[in-house]
């Protein structure tokens, strides 16, 4: 089975499409309670000498914020006064987000519509760290990504939790560690393989940040398996939205949009983190009045009334 994948590059790319894998299946792996795995726990526990490649690209990414922070960018406050949105707009941000693809799909080309899909079994987050990451910033991040797993399930509804065999993993590897950490997560989810995330390895200089989700099972409109990968290299603020970013785009949000303000789900990278219109967005695509596989048409009359009752105001 080639399963099917969801691949975004933060700020960037999204886009639907299949991908050339192998066809057998990873093997399951045993339940685990500590769902925090490194490759470095089979070669050593001693952290990986830098290269220069990636000191120059965290150089780079240093910079990146620097100048992103000195435009008034990456916006930690969710939206304000100055970021109205009213219940259509909402809508009409949920139907690009959800169902439309911004690149190229098998199915659909470039910029065409796609089902909603999402998932409709549990989702348990694991986390896997390059072998070149510090001590101190794996603790972070790994309470970042913990943290912030329980966060989206209190605002979708759904089981998220961070216990149990992996199906969602969370990847923070330098560019020297990455095919090493992406080999463990293939090894630790049931259904994916190594060379179904391919697509992962060799990440463009300004793609910060990415996640493939797959939909292994009988019905292609529900994710059963994600990976999403942080380069390690990103400052703190930048890693952390990426966090923000692929986890969300993991459970289905999976296009930008230009016209979505306050949002993530822009390309003009103006908020760093989670919104409170995202919120919004996750709270509608886990609504159970919407059904997995539905058009955008068949979506719209059911999303207009959500939007509206979320923003207790009129159309």
């Amino acid at each position: 089975m080639t399963p099917r994948q969801l691949l975004s590059r933060c700020g960037a790319l999204t886009f639907i499409g299949f991908v050339l894998a192998a066809c057998e299946l990873a093997q399951p792996v045993v339940a685990v309670q500590n769902t925090e795995v490194r490759p470095s726990e089979t070669g050593g526990t001693e952290v990986r000498p830098t290269s220069q490649a990636s000191a120059e690209l965290r150089s780079y990414l240093v910079q990146v914020q620097s100048a992103q922070l000195s435009q008034g960018l990456l916006r930690q406050d969710g939206g304000g006064p100055d970021t109205p949105f009213t219940a259509d707009m909402l809508a009409r941000n949920f139907e690009r987000i959800v169902f439309y693809n911004e690149y190229a799909s098998a199915l659909q080309g470039r910029g065409g519509q796609s089902p909603l899909r999402r998932w409709e079994t549990s989702i348990r987050v694991g986390t896997v760290f390059g072998q070149g990451v510090p001590p101190s910033q794996r603790s972070k991040d790994n309470s970042d990504i913990r943290g912030y797993a329980r966060r989206l399930g209190q605002i979708t509804g759904h089981q998220i939790t961070n216990f149990g065999t992996p199906n969602f993993v969370v990847i923070v590897a330098n560019e020297d560690d990455r095919s090493d950490a992406l080999d463990a997560a293939a090894a630790l989810v049931p259904g994916i393989t190594p060379a179904s995330l391919n697509a992962l390895r060799n990440l463009p200089r300004d793609t910060y940040c990415a996640v493939a989700a797959y939909a292994v099972g009988t019905n292609a409109n529900t994710y059963t398996a994600a990976v999403a990968i942080i380069r390690a290299e990103n400052p703190d603020l930048l890693r952390l939205s990426c966090i923000h970013e692929e986890m969300a785009q993991g459970l289905g949000l999976a296009n930008d949009s230009q016209n979505a303000r306050p949002s993530i789900f822009n390309d003009d990278d103006e908020f760093a983190l989670l919104t409170n219109h995202d919120e919004l967005l996750l709270k509608m695509l886990y609504d159970p009045r919407l059904e997995t596989g539905m058009s955008a048409a068949e979506a719209a009359p059911i999303t207009r009334i959500i939007a509206r009752e979320m923003t207790s105001g009129p159309l």
